[in-house]
């Protein structure tokens, strides 16, 4: 099974190859979708060997997959998926130089996050981690307009300070294991309950570096390069970013605060990540109530559910479980999300709510899936993330953690109504009477929105409202995301005894 550790990276590296070699050919456009595939293969191969008692090695120990990096790499492919084939340009889109490099950067972004859950080394990790910078922030300027460009100079300037705390912290936690025989950065070796760490090193340690990756999950204070990049990088990119590169970092916290439980015990970082989840909560509920752009508020959303997955990972064992579903729950949603949103300003024209009204009677075709996304995204069941914030909830109440879920809860509240007033304005109400408009000046009317179309009769033209039942894009994508995030949490067997295995191994018994 070790070449499943090394497909992963070597397949989509190849392909990024591929995709600059291909000159014009509008074939590339499928090579970030192959590479997804890739990784999402090789995940579910690694989650079987892991299921069989198998903890698969590479590299002379540097790659290794127990069942938290197999989980992980399913969720990478998984939202790679649906965000590049949901994404897919059209052939004429797929040619030029431009369009080759972007396709090929979409595979080095995906290699880098799979290196980055596969490493033993937190060093590695802190690597793959660094280069996920690099990759996006050309993906986030892809678009070159202004707006673009300073996005992507704002998420390189904040993610390389965040990379570099980070840097600083897993220095310290080296120079603690240099009190033990053998110094070293891998996770397996750091995370025995024996080593005798220096616990002052540790705390500084591992405080730097939990500051350092909450700035590349988006957890305020430090988040305020996300709603720019996310919402002005392509659809598939957003989706990317906010389906799985957040749950990235969340995931190298996870693995930081295995060591630091151990040797400081889990209060200070409880602390630390609890502050860092409920600001994160009020920050989104506050830009939330008066958010203007849609895709800057799937932008906060992200900070929302980031802050909420903050607090479970605070919270501990009791609501890790929880915490690992909520990461594949929220990486298919919001990569739905991005991906019709992308549509929806490819047709529409425009970013602004208020001028996107009544799509469920003009274009239902994008309406419906949206609607039903934003449903399964503000916490209805059947759709996981209801299951995943239950689980929270209770295990901070059963935990002792009772006022700050109060308080947690009531922000949701908050976040629950902005997010369905904005999305109710934009999918309800009735069409602009563009045919009487029309009729009265002659033409149509500038910045018109609506679905229309003009007919002959005996009278003369006249100008009608048409429904628009199209996708503008695959639909398979999105109805298999909706299909898993609604099923998944019923799922006992692997999935449950999956998120079991993956939560002893953050306890140190695998």
């Amino acid at each position: 099974m070790e070449f499943a550790l090394w497909t992963p990276l070597v397949g989509p590296l190849v392909l990024a190859v591929l995709s600059l070699a291909l000159g014009s050919s509008p074939a590339r456009r499928f090579l970030g979708l192959a590479s997804s595939v890739v990784v999402l293969a090789s995940g579910v191969l690694l989650v079987t060997a892991v299921m069989n008692d198998q903890v698969p090695t590479a590299g002379g120990g540097m790659l290794r997959a127990d069942a938290l990096s197999a989980y992980m790499l399913t969720v990478v492919g998984a939202v790679g998926l649906i965000s590049t084939w949901g994404g897919l340009k059209t052939a004429a889109d797929s040619r030029g130089q431009s369009a080759g490099i972007f396709e090929a950067l979409i595979s080095l972004f995906l290699a880098a996050m799979s290196l980055a859950v596969l490493a033993d080394s937190i060093g590695l990790m802190w690597a793959a981690i660094e280069a996920t910078t690099i990759t996006t922030a050309f993906l986030v300027g892809h678009h070159r307009t202004r707006s673009s460009l300073e996005a992507a100079w704002k998420y390189v300037i904040l993610g390389s300070v965040g990379v570099a705390i980070a840097l600083l912290g897993i220095v310290l936690i080296y120079a603690a294991s240099r009190e033990t025989e053998t110094p070293t950065l891998s996770w397996l070796l750091l995370s025995q309950a024996d080593l005798p760490l220096d616990p002052a090193l540790i705390t500084a340690g591992g405080a730097l570096a939990v500051l350092g990756f909450a700035t590349k999950s988006g957890l305020a204070p430090m988040h305020s390069w996300l709603p720019d990049a996310h919402s002005q990088a392509p659809a598939p990119v957003s989706g990317l970013m906010s389906g799985v590169l957040l749950a990235v970092a969340l995931y190298a916290i996870l693995r930081i605060q295995t060591i630091t439980n151990l040797v400081i015990g889990p209060d200070f970082l409880r602390t630390m990540l609890s502050i860092g989840g409920l600001l994160s909560l009020a920050i989104a509920a506050s830009l939330l109530i008066r958010q203007v752009d849609y895709k800057r508020m799937l932008a906060y959303s992200s900070i929302e559910h980031m802050g909420l997955m903050a607090l479970g990972v605070a919270i501990g064992p009791a609501a890790l479980p929880a915490v690992l579903l909520y990461m594949l729950g929220h990486g298919l949603i919001k990569a739905t999300l991005f991906v019709i949103s992308g549509r929806i300003l490819h047709i529409e024209g425009t970013p602004v709510i208020a001028n996107v009204r009544a799509l469920l009677a003009r274009r239902p075709g994008l309406a419906v899936p949206w609607l039903v996304a934003m449903a399964a995204l503000v916490g209805f069941p059947p759709f996981s993330i209801f299951f995943s914030e239950v689980g929270i909830i209770m295990a901070g109440w059963a935990e002792g953690m009772g006022l700050v879920v109060m308080i947690a809860l009531f922000l949701l509240l908050v976040i629950f109504a902005g997010l369905t007033r904005l999305t109710m304005g934009m999918v309800l109400g009735s069409p602009a009477p563009v045919a009487e408009v029309a009729s009265a000046t002659g033409s149509i009317p500038s910045g018109s929105t609506q679905s229309i179309t003009t007919i002959r009769t005996g009278s003369g033209d006249e100008t009608l409202l048409v429904r628009d039942f199209s996708t503008h894009g695959p639909i398979l994508p999105i109805i298999l995301a909706l299909a898993v995030t609604a099923s998944v949490a019923f799922i006992a067997h692997p999935i449950g005894d999956l998120l079991e295995r993956a939560v002893a191994v953050l306890g140190g018994t695998n």
